[in-house]
């Protein structure tokens, strides 16, 4: 057994944001494939470590070749050597890698922790449970913090909710006049379409419903595409089920809406022009909420900055739009 027994006492130094090496816990045990779990509990007892939910097996010059976990050497018989207990195909990461790219592979091979390697494919060290947790929390907090468009870094990410109030303001009020612009845009094309809502008020009714549940299939959509990026999913994928998944719930909503309008109003052009727009304006949703953050990672900026706001904006406006179209041509001029 190899490795550096962590010194009694030892307080663990901040952990700074970037690659997951820095979240390697000091002293992690390595075995030899050729150890025994009866050589192996023996060596651990009294031994203190910072983390040895999972132990490294190397082979030769430190080449990590399987972990084994520390439940299975415990209950395995003395004789059963670490090469037939190890996982020979664990989840490993190159050192420098992206922090939160690296929890997520742990999470989804269903490990506790997580090894890392130089590009030799020599033993690094063991990310534990505890860290890979602190890393995927973090991560969490700073893509919410970024997707509302509030914060673009880590840095401050956390101390959000203590800011005093001018900075409060600074971090939200580009959005809002963003969001202003939008509103006069809005007011604008309603100014547009006056005459026909005139003509029957009842058109106006379902604007608010309208916008709303595209705007809420399309953050749906965005939080997904956002979430991929930022955690190497490939993203084709996700982008070709969400384009079905948008005209699927705007084709279920329609569904629903058109015989409930119909039984309210007595009208049915009334109930086909509603529905007909959530069926286009939720289609349309999901392809702008894609887009955008694919958009933005493309030409180098953060897809989680700012894409929410921007991408709520782009998605009422063109709802309206596509609710006003369709009542003109559905219901008549």
């Amino acid at each position: 057994m190899t490795g550096t027994e962590a010194p009694e006492g030892t307080t663990e130094q901040p952990l700074l944001p970037g690659a997951i090496d820095q979240y390697l816990s000091p002293g992690d045990p390595a075995l030899s494939p050729d150890d025994t779990a009866a050589e192996v509990r023996d060596s651990l007892v009294g031994a203190r470590f910072h983390g040895a939910d999972e132990v490294a097996v190397c082979a030769g010059s430190d080449r990590l070749v399987g972990v084994v976990p520390l439940r299975s050497i415990l209950a395995a018989d003395d004789d059963r050597t670490m090469a037939q207990l190890m996982d020979p195909d664990p989840p490993v990461v190159v050192a420098g890698h992206d922090r939160e790219q690296a929890a997520w592979k742990a999470v989804q091979h269903g490990e506790t922790s997580l090894a890392v390697v130089d590009e030799q494919g020599r033993f690094r060290g063991q990310v534990p449970p505890a860290r890979l947790l602190a890393v995927l929390l973090r991560e969490h907090d700073e893509d919410f913090a970024r997707l509302g468009g509030y914060l673009a870094s880590t840095a401050s990410a956390r101390l959000a909710a203590e800011e005093p109030l001018a900075r409060r303001l600074w971090h939200r009020i580009p959005w809002l006049v963003l969001g202003l612009v939008g509103a006069a845009i809005s007011a604008w094309l309603v100014g547009l379409f006056s005459g026909r809502i005139e003509a029957d008020v009842r058109l106006a009714f379902f604007i608010p419903g309208v916008v709303y549940l595209a705007d809420a299939v399309g953050t749906q959509t965005e939080a997904l595409v956002v979430r991929g990026l930022s955690v190497g999913a490939p993203i084709r994928t996700t982008l070709r089920l969400e384009a079905v998944t948008g005209p699927a719930l705007g084709a279920l909503l329609a569904g629903v809406s058109l015989p409930a309008i119909w039984w309210a109003l007595g009208d049915l052009a009334v109930a086909v022009a509603v529905s007909v727009a959530l069926l286009a304006a939720c289609s349309v949703a999901t392809v702008v909420a894609a887009g955008l953050p694919v958009l933005m990672s493309r030409t180098g900026r953060d897809p989680a900055f700012g894409s929410g706001p921007l991408a709520t904006v782009v998605q009422d406006l063109l709802s309206l739009v596509i609710y006003l179209a369709v009542a003109v041509v559905v219901v008549g001029a």
